[in-house]
Parts: C-alpha cells; structure tokens; sequence
C-alpha cells in the first residue's frame, strides 16, 4: 500500500517523541504549500533544496579544472600525483556519504549537515594554503579532508528529504534533491568559473581566486538551511532510541547482509555517475587542449550537458512514479545513458577539430548524456523499498554512499584503465559497467507494498 498524497509533516510523531501537530487553522500560504507539495517538494524544506543549490554551486566551482591546477601547482611529474590526490579525495567522499546517512539517523540530519559545511570550510582554506607549498602529502591531506565536507551537507539532506515525504512521491522528491544538486555541481559552478577565472586575471591564479570564492557560496548554503528550515524530523535523532549508536553506524552494513537486494541496489546506484566523474578528469584534456577549444570551451559545453540534467531530474523522477521505477531506470537511465556516454566521447572526435559547428555538435551529444543520466533518479526510491520501513534509515545511509561512491569509482576507473587503454578504454570501461547494471537491474523487483501500483 502505498501512502495518500500528502506531506508527511503535517503530523508527525518521531521515535524521540516530539509531536508537531497541524495547525488548527489553515495557514495563509497552504494554497502555496499544495502547490509546492504537488510538484514533489517538501513545503517544509523547501529553502533547503535552494540551500544545498548554493552550496554545491560553491563546491563546484573547480570540478572541471581542479586535476591540472593541482598538477601545475606540483610541478614536473604533477599529473600523476594529481590523480593520486584526487584519488584519495574520492575515499573521503566514499567514506563521508556513508557517514551522512548513519549519523543522520544518531543526530539528525542539520547537524551533520553543519558538520559538513565546517569541515568543508576549514579544509578548503588549509588546501588554498597548501597549494603554493607544493607538497603532496599536505595538499593530499587537506584535500582529502575537504572532501569529507560535501557528502555530509548534501546526503544528510536527502536523508531528511526521504523521511519527509510520502512513499508514493519518494521519487520525484529525489529528483528535485538532484535538480539542485546537479544544478550546483557542476553546472552553475562550471558557469561561475567562466566568468570568474578571467575576472581574477585568468589562468592558475584566477583558478586559484575561484576556489576562494566558493567559501561565500558554501558558507551562504549553509546559512539557508540552517535559518530557513525548521522542519521537526531533521532537528534531532531519528533512529529508535532503543538502538545503540553503534547499532545505528552499522545499520547500513547490516542491511546489506540481511537484504541482499539492497546491495544490488546500491551497486547500480554506484555506477549511475561514476562516468560524471571520470569524464571530468579525461575530458578537459581532450576538449581544452587536445582537440583545440580551450578551456572556456569546455566549461561552457559542462554548463550545457548538465543543465539539461537539471531539466530533467524531476522529469524522470515523476515519470518513475508514474511508469514504473525499475523501468525508467532500466530503459533511460541505465540504456541510454550508456549511448550518450559514447556519443559524447565519438562525436568531437569525428568533427574538425577546433571548429565552432563541431564543438556545438559535440555538446548536442553530451547533453544526450546529461539529460539520460536522470534516467537514474528513481534509484533513490528504490534502494529503500528494498529494505522495509524499518530499515529505512539504514537503506538510505547505503544509497548515499553509493551517490558518494560513484566520485570514487569514477577516478578509480580512470587510474586503472587510462594508462594502458587510454581514455577510450575508460569510457568503454564504463559502457560495459552500465551493461553489468542493465543485467542486474533485469532480476530486481520492487514490493509492491513499498510503492504505489505499477511499480
């Protein structure tokens, strides 16, 4: 069965016994909040989405150059040790997208997102001051510290995000999560860069000016949500007090063993965007200097593909609701991303080099790549679903690291493959990991007293 159509928040009685109860006259804005609550965002946490917007905006502002800055800044042989550092981010980030959703459950899901934006904040500092030394010890160090920052601000939201919203509406409410998301990471940051690098007078120092920039976006993220949202499921522990904390790190292992569905779940999750990421440290090479456009260029063609994730994020979200959620994923998520990927990779390969009709053509493909990866969005309904209603906060801990995850194997690919079969290996590395999901995918099935019917 599924639930009516309604935010969750109207009457809420969570383990820790708090009792938010509706008010006794409609407010003047519940025209407003009917219409929010139809789209699939939770009225309550709505300046949250627009707080994680900003935020991952800040975050993203170096994704599509941070590999060479960070090679140039270490000198001769600095492509390699950038790589390394970069791998070792992805850990950090693997490690932290865990942690949001467990400690989500311990604390609540804003004080680890505060958690987040200060680790995120102190570290990105001690990484700017890092950078001049030419260390790679230290840089590796601040840098992977960083990395804790983002997963716990942006995964413990979805976290608060999916014990808000009612089931039957799950996904489409992770779809808007990563409108946002996406929105900031990489598309408006990738569209900041481009005016900011040549306004801070270009090339490794106008980098380097941009990642202090991302301080106010981030630092103003957090500020949104911490003053804007108040809604009382995210404000203190979710977990039942019964269970020890040491019961409640482990929830998301222990689902895993006892719910093996859930861990096929969570592996499908884990190669949705593990392309993203490798394409960001293969592709500005090969766009900006190997075929001749420059790195404005490939900021630019960034903004356009992941803009047209942005668009349809809630789209197949809705449409997962609607059709089926394993289906969506199937056919547009898994299937035709994995024909965008390589039309994204072929295309400006086949074009003349350094061409502005060709470059255009070469984005038109990648955006093919952008919009199918929201092919991916219902994923986040369905790892839960596999998990029962009791385990749900567990569930959510495993997809969230997954989401995480996918930062590292993305790089993971790219360490592995790149030196031996180059980056078309790495992206045909990645087409067979979507077949691998397809077949996966193929033998899963949601309980239909998880979701509404159809489903």
């Amino acid at each position: 069965m599924s639930e009516p159509r309604t935010n969750r928040t109207t009457t809420l009685t969570p383990p820790n016994g708090v009792t938010t109860a509706p008010p006794a006259t409609a407010p003047p804005s519940a025209g407003r909040e009917g219409l929010i609550a139809r789209l699939g965002i939770p009225h309550p946490l709505r300046w949250g989405f627009l707080g994680v917007l900003v935020f991952m905006t800040g975050d993203g502002i170096e994704s599509n150059f941070i590999a060479p800055h960070i090679a140039a800044a270490l000198g001769s042989g600095g492509t390699d040790s950038a790589a390394m550092v970069i791998g070792i981010y992805g850990v950090a980030v693997l490690v932290a997208s865990y942690f949001a959703g467990v400690l989500s459950e311990l604390w609540g899901p804003r004080r680890v997102m505060t958690i987040g934006a200060v680790l995120w904040v102190v570290f990105q500092v001690a990484f700017l001051a890092a950078l001049p030394t030419g260390s790679v010890g230290l840089i590796a160090l601040t840098y992977f510290l960083r990395g804790l920052g983002f997963p716990l601000f942006a995964f413990s939201f979805l976290c608060w995000v999916n014990h808000t919203v009612a089931r039957d509406r799950n996904a489409t409410a992770v779809g808007w999560f990563y409108v946002v998301f996406t929105g900031g990471l990489p598309t408006l940051g990738s569209l900041i860069a481009i005016g900011s690098i040549p306004a801070f007078g270009g090339g490794h120092m106008g980098e380097t000016w941009s990642m202090a920039l991302s301080l106010v976006l981030v630092v103003a993220g957090w500020v949104i949500v911490r003053f804007g949202v108040h809604e009382q499921t995210g404000l203190g522990r979710i977990a039942p007090r019964s269970h020890s904390a040491a019961r409640v790190i482990a929830s998301g292992i222990e689902v895993c063993i006892t719910r093996p569905k859930v861990l096929l779940a969570v592996l499908i999750r884990l190669v949705n965007t593990a392309p993203e990421f490798g394409m960001f440290v293969i592709m500005p090479a090969i766009i900006g200097t190997e075929l001749g456009w420059g790195q404005s260029k490939w900021l630019t063609m960034t903004v356009i593909v992941y803009a047209g994730n942005i668009l349809f994020n809630a789209f197949f979200g809705a449409l997962g609701d609607r059709i089926g959620w394993i289906r969506t994923v199937k056919w547009f998520g898994i299937g035709a991303s994995a024909i965008g990927l390589l039309a994204w990779w072929y295309v400006p390969h086949l074009v003349p080099a350094g061409s502005e009709w060709g470059f255009w053509l070469a984005t038109a493909a990648g955006t093919v790549f952008g919009i199918m990866l929201a092919g991916f969005t219902p994923m986040g309904a369905i790892v839960p679903a596999f998990a029962g209603e009791e385990r749900r906060g567990a569930a959510m801990a495993m997809y969230a690291t997954a989401a995480g995850g996918a930062t590292f194997l993305g790089n993971a690919v790219v360490s592995a493959v790149l030196p031996w079969g180059g980056p078309g290996g790495v992206v045909w590395t990645f087409v067979g990991l979507y077949v691998l999901a397809f077949v996966v995918l193929s033998f899963l099935k949601v309980p239909k007293e998880a979701v509404a019917a159809g489903h």
